[in-house]
């Protein structure tokens, strides 16, 4: 069994019962405590379990305000290249595109700076600052940007009452969506009441509605629901997910890509490389 498979089967079991023992995890996986241990250690270190005595746990979801938007943005930044990269796709020259708060979201607009004549409506100070008059006067800008306002967040999200009644006003070709987590009873869950609100407003407002979500986010539950599963059409994660929990979501999404983070990785290799 690769290492990635067993750290899958990990999570899935941690996800499902809330903790798992070191000593339960290698017999049901065949191998030996310490390689658990060091699966385990690897997990906690990206934020995926909470590692304690004997075992782990599910991670406690952190406030943004302890994170820090720059801490978020780089917290499993392959991941969220390789969602960026298959959500572009769905974006046309012309398109009026929402985005909410949130750093995956962010990395798509990155994405979306090459597409031309987008619309672009968001409540994220970040991601309108993508999208700001290029410095060189030879660059061409063609994006407009439609920043709602409102009640700015510790992540530097608009939430709140303005911030609802213009997206409410506004018709999407398509929004994107960040989330704090995913589960079959909770829905897509956030950890702010306004901004539950806010995003809402955003799926509502889109002709084709996007969740943009890197697979720590499976089996995760923040503080409350944005609304269910099925009331969204579309789910682009990546692809560091065990083979039930993609048929789970599978059955719960009208549509479901799984970005293969492998080619996202190499590139920011080469990302590094070059600069």
């Amino acid at each position: 069994m690769l290492g990635a498979e067993r750290r899958s089967q990990i999570m899935s079991e941690v996800r499902r019962n809330g903790a798992a023992s070191v000593v339960d995890l290698a017999t049901a996986l065949g191998v030996s405590e310490m390689t658990v241990r060091r699966d385990i250690e690897q997990l906690a270190t990206e934020g995926l379990v909470d590692r304690v005595r004997g075992g782990a746990t599910t991670p406690r979801l952190p406030d943004r305000a302890e994170l820090g938007f720059p801490n978020q943005a780089r917290r499993l930044l392959a991941e969220k290249r390789a969602i960026a990269r298959r959500a572009a796709i769905l974006v046309e020259p012309g398109m009026s595109v929402g985005l909410s708060g949130g750093t995956t979201t962010w990395t798509l607009a990155q994405e979306l700076r090459a597409i031309p004549e987008l619309t672009i409506v968001t409540n994220s100070l970040p991601v309108a600052d993508v999208f700001a008059r290029p410095d060189r006067a030879d660059e061409p800008y063609t994006q407009t940007v439609v920043l709602t306002g409102g009640v700015r967040t510790p992540s530097d999200a608009l939430v709140g009452p303005v911030a609802v009644r213009a997206i409410e006003s506004l018709h999407c070709d398509v929004v994107f969506l960040g989330v704090r987590g995913i589960d079959l009873q909770a829905g897509l869950t956030t950890s702010n009441l306004l901004e539950a609100e806010t995003n809402r407003a955003f799926v509502g407002a889109g002709r084709r509605s996007v969740v943009l979500a890197d697979h720590s986010k499976w089996g995760a539950v923040g503080l409350t629901t944005i609304v269910d599963l099925r009331e969204v059409d579309h789910l682009v994660m990546d692809d560091d997910v065990a083979e039930d929990v993609e048929t789970t979501l599978r059955a719960q999404f009208g549509e479901v890509w799984l970005a293969p983070v492998a080619s996202a990785s190499a590139s920011a290799d080469d990302d590094r490389i070059d600069a």
